[in-house]
């Protein structure tokens, strides 16, 4: 039945981000989650919520935050979180440092003791599955990996493991035939995670700005591509809880384009993106 207030056609516009709407958004995204979301960035952000304020139906950015603000609106706030700091990921993303985890998985001291492996971050869980098949293809006998992202909504895709089959397409045929499930009928054209990977894996909401703890201390830590969001304090912040839950000798890994001049922290250089405690 059509509503009597919303002709046939009817587009809703999207409504236009206010200065004093975007400063808003700065405050909450740095507040909340640490994101340092500087001035320029304002038609990125219109661009990324826009559409999901006219989707919920509101003609105004500032009824948009009233809402993402309040007790019934906190799914949707964490969903703006999601669509401001969404990244591109792939799986095997980044190949020197899984060449650098193969030394490591296959080192005699290595294979000695339970290796724990923190993917923080994981958005849709190619990093996190790229890891267990990492660890399955290295024979180590006990490992386990901890994904954790602050997006409910991109943890639940990421636990499905399910992708469309174009996103296999940097992996190697054996690697597929060995870790995927090819979908018929109405699944055709997607694939999923076999069930020995997606058991290896424990995910988890974790905001990495705010208080956490975890049941172990890991082996390794990947963090990658999340420090260009936060400032130099929060940067500092962040390391410094990172390298608390690492093991002694324990390494944490982030994205190439980042580093951790200009903080303090406990950690030494190993090579680009590796640091080691």
């Amino acid at each position: 039945m059509l509503s009597a207030v919303e002709p046939v056609g009817r587009t809703i516009a999207i409504p236009a981000l206010t200065p004093g709407d975007f400063q808003r958004i700065q405050q909450l995204a740095y507040q909340k989650f640490g994101f340092d979301l500087r001035g320029g960035k304002e038609d990125m952000v219109a661009a990324r919520l826009g559409n999901r304020v006219r989707e919920l139906g509101f003609g105004t950015f500032s009824g948009y935050l009233d809402h993402v603000t309040s007790s019934a609106g906190s799914q949707d706030f964490v969903e703006m979180v999601d669509l401001l700091t969404t990244n591109f990921t792939s799986f095997f993303r980044e190949i020197a440092h899984f060449q650098f985890l193969e030394k490591f998985l296959t080192s005699p001291s290595t294979r000695q003791k339970p290796v724990r492996i923190w993917s923080a971050a994981c958005s849709s869980g190619e990093e996190p599955y790229s890891l267990a098949m990492a660890c399955l293809e290295s024979g180590v006998p006990n490992f386990r990996i901890v994904a954790t992202d602050i997006s409910s909504r991109i943890l639940q895709k990421a636990r499905s493991g399910t992708y469309s089959l174009d996103r296999l397409s940097g992996i190697s045929s054996e690697r597929q035939h060995r870790f995927f499930l090819r979908g018929h009928g109405k699944s055709e054209g997607f694939c999923r995670v076999k069930p020995e990977v997606r058991s290896a894996i424990d995910f988890q909401s974790v905001n990495l700005v705010q208080t956490y703890s975890h049941s172990t201390h890991f082996s390794m830590i990947w963090c990658r591509n999340v420090m260009i969001y936060f400032d130099k304090p929060t940067q500092e912040r962040v390391v410094n809880t990172l390298a608390s839950w690492l093991e002694p000798g324990g390494y944490l890994v982030i994205g190439h384009s980042e580093a951790l001049n200009g903080i303090q922290h406990p950690l030494r250089y190993v090579q680009p993106a590796v640091y080691q405690k």
